[in-house]
Order: C-alpha cells, then sequence, then structure tokens
C-alpha cells in the first residue's frame, strides 16, 4: 500500500493552504487496474466514468481530473465514485506515484512560490 499526502515534501501543514489531501493506493486482484482512495468526496454520489476514447467536455473536479489523468498517458478508463478513483491501465504501465502526485497538486492551491493574493489587491479595479 502506498500512501502520500500533499505535504509530505513539506512536512509542515502551514506551508500549503486549505486541508491537505492524502490518496492511499489500495490493493486490488485485476491485473492492470489501480484504486486508490481519497480523504475527500469528489463526486458526490455519484458514478463517473471515463474512457481514453470519449472527449470529456464537463469542467468539474472530477472531469478536470480525468482529463489530467488521462493526459499523463498509459490510461484506457477511469471511474470515480465520491472518493475512490479506480484506473484501467493501458497496455503500458503507468507509476502509481505520479497519479497519486497529480491527484493531490489538483487540489493544492497555494503552491511555494506563487503569490498568494492579499485583500486589498483582491478587491481594487
Amino acid at each position: 500500500m502506498l500512501h502520500i499526502s500533499a505535504n509530505s515534501e513539506t512536512n509542515s501543514y502551514h506551508r500549503n493552504m486549505g486541508q491537505p489531501v492524502t490518496v492511499i493506493q489500495k490493493s486490488v486482484t485485476k491485473p492492470g487496474v489501480l484504486r486508490f482512495e481519497i480523504n475527500r468526496s469528489i463526486t458526490g454520489m455519484d458514478h463517473e466514468r471515463y474512457s481514453q476514447d470519449e472527449e470529456i467536455l464537463g469542467s468539474r473536479p472530477p472531469d478536470v481530473l480525468a482529463k489530467t489523468l488521462f493526459d499523463l498517458g498509459g490510461i484506457d478508463k477511469i471511474h470515480m465514485n465520491s472518493n475512490v478513483i479506480t484506473i484501467d491501465q493501458a497496455k503500458g504501465q503507468i507509476n502509481p506515484a505520479l497519479i497519486i502526485k497529480t491527484i493531490t497538486e489538483m487540489f493544492t492551491f497555494y503552491l511555494p512560490g506563487v503569490e498568494v493574493p492579499s485583500f486589498e489587491t483582491a478587491t481594487d479595479g
């Protein structure tokens, strides 16, 4: 089982804004399938299914995550239900650590080096 938190590299909760995203890779018995659980729901109670050969038109968090994961390559299908993300790999293999990094970074809004807007600059204009 692989476990990585969005803050595992910084070892400090105060360096990033918001709740850290934790991703846990769960074991599965079917070859070529990867399953991950995260500490937040991204689909509510809905099931979302995506296929590499179908265009994703939406811009909701599960849609954006699916597009981003497909851009990594090596993925045929993605299924999301609440906080569970299941990935069917293509014939090649994809590194699960890369998937975990992609998921955690999608939900981290204030990264080191990114200027955080102040109330003054947000209300100017």
